[in-house]
């Protein structure tokens, strides 16, 4: 009944706790001769890991990986990868009070439920620090799409409280409007939108200083994937982006393309139209084709459509709150408890590189499955 592993052709399994000695990830079925280096999965694991700046847990993490196997001067071997990262400023003794307790938006009580006992400490596999290996898996899944077809995944934060970015075109979002605002600082919500990111900033101080939480909505899109990946009907490109989007901790809800907006409109406005090809195809081939807009968010029939891939995911408040909350323990008691330790007051900045290497991962298992299919060297 393994549930820690997710992809076929770009197998990916991770393990570890919270609390643990370390969190580590095996990628099985990566294609040889892609370049790789600690750099690499370094870049994105930073912008994941805890005590980066003010608006986030202060939980001091190098987040330094370490790759095992797999990569020989560089380069991918085909063999698997093993990459460690190790914890190296849990703080247990910050949970001694809870150990018997069911924290309110926590997974102690279906842990509990399901396996007749748990790790208590920092949430134990439960805790969003699961989603370091997810990060370095992602990692290379980027290279891949990168070699393989020039193909880019880049998330950014929509929206934190009622504060909603205005996003013109979600595929001209780059890395850099991402990471840094127009003077250069560090854009410590990750909104490209400079103007609401300065207002998300203000809301998430003064939720903190509340001792309280605040949600929001990551978009996450995905370019230069070619038309044609995804199999029909239980594997469609969509459900499997979706159920990765859904393990990630804390996501509520996950739209693609036009989202629930589609509820009120009606079709002759939905749809959305194909352009001329800008050259006849050759003999026996398919025209590349794009459409006037993408309110079906680069797929069709679960199957990507060449056009921008886009979703949005929606997280909820953190639920680790340092103010007094009710609930039971192991005993079916009622209790009043505080969650001591060192927690984000909004998941949404450090969310955003955890969905980019989940949509990543999916794609990448994808592409090494079309091409399987219709053969190797295909574009």
């Amino acid at each position: 009944m393994s549930g820690s592993s997710i992809g076929r052709a770009f197998r990916v399994t991770t393990a570890g706790e919270s609390h643990g000695p370390a969190n580590v990830v095996i990628v099985d079925g990566c294609p040889p001769g892609i370049a790789l280096s600690v750099e690499d999965l370094r870049a994105d694991l930073q912008r994941r890991r805890p005590g980066q700046s003010r608006l986030v847990s202060q939980r001091q993490e190098e987040d330094e990986p370490e790759i095992l196997s797999g990569v020989f001067e560089g380069r991918t071997t085909g063999t698997p990868i093993a990459v460690l990262v190790r914890n190296t400023d849990a703080r247990s003794k910050d949970y001694d009070e809870i150990w018997e307790l069911y924290r309110p938006g926590h997974a102690d009580y279906t842990y509990d439920a399901k396996y007749g006992l748990r790790d208590p400490r920092g949430g134990g596999r439960s805790s969003a620090r699961e989603t370091v290996s997810r990060v370095a898996a992602g990692a290379i899944a980027k290279r891949v799409l990168a070699e393989a077809f020039g193909g880019r995944v880049t998330g950014y934060v929509k929206q934190i409280g009622d504060v909603v970015a205005h996003v013109e075109d979600p595929s001209a979002i780059d890395e850099s409007r991402v990471e840094r605002l127009p003077d250069g600082t560090p854009n410590l919500v990750r909104c490209p939108d400079p103007e609401a990111a300065a207002r998300m900033v203000a809301l998430v101080d003064a939720v903190r200083r509340d001792l309280d939480s605040i949600g929001g909505v990551a978009e996450v899109v995905a370019t230069g994937v070619p038309a044609g990946l995804g199999e029909p009907v239980f594997d469609r490109l969509k459900a499997d982006l979706g159920k990765a989007l859904f393990s990630i901790p804390a996501v509520m809800g996950v739209e693609t393309g036009s989202g629930f907006a589609c509820a009120t409109m009606r079709g002759s406005a939905h749809n959305d139209v194909f352009l001329p090809a800008r050259q006849a195809p050759s003999a026996g081939q398919v025209p590349v084709l794009a459409t006037e807009t993408n309110r079906h968010g680069g797929m069709l029939g679960g199957i990507s459509s060449g056009m921008p891939i886009v979703m949005r995911a929606a997280v909820k408040p953190t639920s680790s709150l340092a103010r007094p909350q009710s609930s039971a323990n192991v005993r079916g008691q009622a209790v009043t408890l505080r969650t001591k330790g060192r927690h984000d007051p909004c998941l949404l900045p450090r969310f955003v590189p955890v969905a980019e290497a989940m949509v990543a991962l999916v794609l990448a298992d994808h592409w090494l499955r079309w091409q399987g299919q219709r053969g190797h060297g295909r574009p």
